[in-house]
């Protein structure tokens, strides 16, 4: 498999980036897939492995920062690890935005004939 050229970006990256910049609090994983899979019907997420490891790169990358919510927010249920974009993955998000007008479209099924 060829390696991505440095500063690139996959699809599902860019697709995480977009909807970080629309989401106007910090945001953890699974709300993050429902959201895609709602609003833009996402395909390239295939499954939730698949979302976290994207978002470890984009923590590496500098784009998002995270951390693990406070212990009394999580309520009897397990604590989430809390997402937000960075300046730096707000410029590259707005970039990606402008650069892929069509994506931003919500997919639809075809009619039926």
């Amino acid at each position: 498999m060829p390696r991505r050229k440095p500063g690139s970006l996959l699809p599902l990256e860019t697709e995480i980036l977009e909807a970080a910049l629309r989401s106007d609090a910090p945001f953890h994983g699974f709300a993050l897939a429902q959201t895609m899979r709602e609003q833009r019907g996402s395909s390239t997420l295939t499954s939730h492995g698949t979302l976290y490891k994207a978002l470890g790169r984009l923590e590496e990358f500098g784009l998002l920062t995270s951390e693990w919510e406070d212990a009394e927010a999580a309520e009897g249920r397990p604590r989430r690890r809390l997402y937000e974009l960075t300046g730096r993955g707000a410029q590259v998000a707005a970039r990606a935005a402008a650069e892929q007008p069509a994506r931003r479209a919500p997919r639809t099924s075809p009619e039926p004939a």
